[in-house]
């Protein structure tokens, strides 16, 4: 009934106006919401248009208070304006434009959460009526970081309905939203599995902080779920989202399946390595208990781990693993099969050591036990001389001796091997390695080193002799292996001849040196005698051969004797002729110049060699060649 009235009433004023000609009016513009954050300030715009002009504009702003009444905060008319006193927006309102251009702005600063209010723009004019506009303004305040918590404790597939974890945004304005995800995807379900429980408290400060509670059936797959929350709030504009870190649970749920697996070595097991056997079950359950143990029971452990130490093949079987749960006393099981592979010593046959006679053929075995196929290697001198178990020497030679190692490897297993050891003796009659150079020149007085290098079986007993049937000492003798090493010192006094004699049971060797003693002398010579009636002078050159090499001593001494007494009996029969004036006249002065045809010269020659002994002497003049350079001269002129 009013809303036809209100129509009738409006019908009546138009016509009425027709009928007066007048078609003023005023019209009013302004957005329906301006946004800001809390703290920045706030421009609300009031666009207008009269039929009149603006010169007779009054212009009021108002504030509908949260109990829907009008409180004017501005007036504006011709004549000036005013800022009302008392509201909340005294001290902060100032309005920029006079209303000339058809727009006027309020300016309000420092927004805050009560200035979330509807503001009127009332234009009125002289005769064109009245018109307003209304603008809400939108405060909006950031929330802080969200947060998540899962629950601490371990949640059974076999429980109802569990506490998951809690999210929490707080501190925002309007409020957040807050939806649980799980692996990216947003969880729903029926309220009897899941149950998002959300609640929010207005802070003091007039905030909205935001919770909510996760709560779900858990099952087994959701040990490896990871559980999030999305906040999404309004800012001025538009609306914004973040996320919570994400979030895993603990599930416990009974095992199915136990696995029992050798952790280390890797790969195939020898003796004397060390065992780590795990195991490990497919279920998540406190109240569970694993358990470890070989087919006797004797290595028994409870827990997940077992070690052994130096196993040997004896820790060869299975071992079996089992999982007890101890609030239903069901227990699984799962087993694993260990194998310790072996490698005995090696047996070498003939062992030890054996004696082969030269020229002989010598066989020889080697073999170990071994759970794995294996590789026969033998070695002397740490070279290798065969492959296979059998080693065969043909016509054995005393190189052949020595000690011949067996290594067994088992390729498939690094470091797994064994070796044994053979000693080869090959008996023979001594040989004597004979050295470069038997013939040895050695001044008197030095000494002589002598090497003697024997092979043999039975060992060799070795001696020094000299021609003569001295026995020699050896300086240094080294036996080993049936070699001996011996070495004799001997010091140069004359030609001498040594041997080295070795001998065992099977034969005899010599070794003969010819040591040949030299003495290289000169001795130069000068004689001069004058008187008043005579000048004489002699000159004595003599060179004393090297000794030819004689065995012995004797015969060198006597010749050098013999040349001396040979001297001393020539220079006394000179003299001698010398006195009886035979040999130079000493009635006057000899003229030392005269040619060598004159009968005053004389010349005398001693000679010595290996076979005879003599002495020349030239009478009147007549030279006498030397036989050979090593003799010895005398000149004798007047």
């Amino acid at each position: 009934m009013a809303a036809r009235n209100t129509a009738y009433l409006l019908v009546g004023l138009l016509a009425l106006l027709h009928t007066w000609g007048v078609t003023a009016h005023v019209a009013v513009e302004m957005e329906d919401r301006v946004e800001v954050f809390r703290g920045e300030t706030a421009s609300i715009t009031c666009m207008f248009t009269s039929s009149e002009g603006v010169g007779g504009i009054m212009i009021q702003w108002f504030f509908v208070t949260q109990t829907g009444e009008k409180q004017r905060v501005f007036y504006q008319d011709p004549t000036g304006t005013v800022v009302d006193e008392g509201t909340p927006f005294t001290d902060r309102i100032s309005v920029n434009g006079t209303g000339a251009t058809g727009a006027i702005v309020v300016t309000i600063s420092n927004v805050q959460l009560d200035d979330e209010l509807e503001f009127i723009c009332l234009v009125k004019g002289l005769t064109a009526g009245t018109a307003e506009g209304r603008t809400k303004l939108k405060v909006f305040v950031l929330p802080d970081f969200p947060t998540i918590e899962g629950v601490q404790t371990g949640i059974s597939i076999n429980d109802g309905p569990s506490k998951i974890g809690t999210c929490e945004v707080t501190n925002g304005f309007p409020w957040p939203n807050i939806t649980w995800y799980r692996n990216n995807a947003p969880l729903r379900g029926s309220s009897d599995v899941l149950q998002v429980l959300p609640s929010t408290t207005v802070e003091s400060s007039g905030l909205f902080s935001v919770k909510s509670e996760l709560i779900m059936k858990v099952i087994k797959e959701d040990k490896d779920d990871l559980f999030y929350c999305e906040v999404n709030f309004f800012v001025p504009g538009g609306l914004r989202m973040t996320e919570t870190p994400h979030i895993n649970i603990t599930v416990y749920y009974p095992s199915t399946a136990v696995n029992v697996w050798v952790e280390s070595p890797k790969g195939n097991i020898k003796e004397g390595d060390s065992i780590e056997l795990q195991c490990r079950d497919n279920g998540n359950k406190p109240s569970s208990i694993l358990t470890i143990s070989d087919e006797t029971g004797e290595n028994t452990i409870d827990g997940n781990v077992l070690v052994l130490h130096n196993v040997n093949r004896l820790n060869s079987g299975v071992y079996k693993c089992g999982s007890l749960d101890m609030d239903t006393y069901e227990e699984i099981s799962g087993n694993t099969t260990v194998f310790v592979n072996y490698l005995e010593p090696a047996v070498v046959m003939p062992n030890d050591s054996v004696v082969v006679t030269q020229g002989k053929e010598l066989t020889a075995t080697c073999n170990a036990l071994s759970s794995l196929q294996t590789q026969i290697v033998w070695l002397k001198d740490g070279k290798a001389v065969s492959m296979g178990n059998s080693l065969i020497l043909k016509d054995a030679t005393f190189d052949s001796a020595g000690q011949y190692v067996c290594v067994v490897t088992v390729p498939e297993i690094v470091g797994m091997k064994t070796s044994g050891t053979l000693h080869v003796e090959v008996q023979g009659p001594p040989e004597i390695t004979k050295p470069d150079d038997t013939e040895v020149e050695e001044s008197f007085g030095t000494t002589v080193d002598l090497t003697c290098n024997v092979r043999g079986f039975p060992t060799p007993s070795v001696t020094w002799t000299t021609s003569d049937g001295k026995i020699l000492p050896p300086a240094s003798q080294i036996e080993s292996w049936g070699k001996v090493d011996s070495v004799v010192s001997i010091k140069v006094t004359s030609d001498i001849t040594a041997f080295c004699n070795a001998s065992n049971d099977f034969g005899t060797d010599a070794l003969t040196y010819n040591i040949a003693a030299t003495i290289n002398t000169t001795t130069p010579a000068t004689t001069s005698t004058s008187n008043t009636a005579t000048n004489t002078s002699a000159t004595v050159k003599a060179e004393t051969p090297i000794p030819p090499k004689k065995e012995g001593n004797g015969f060198i001494i006597a010749v050098i004797i013999v040349c001396i007494l040979l001297l001393a009996i020539l220079g006394s029969v000179l003299y001698f002729l010398y006195k009886k004036g035979k040999i130079c006249g000493r009635s006057g002065k000899q003229d030392l110049t005269k040619e060598k045809s004159s009968k005053d010269n004389i010349v005398v020659e001693m000679k010595s060699d290996n076979t005879e002994e003599a002495v020349l002497l030239g009478v009147n003049g007549e030279k006498q060649p030397p036989s050979h350079q090593g003799g010895a001269y005398l000149n004798v002129q007047k």
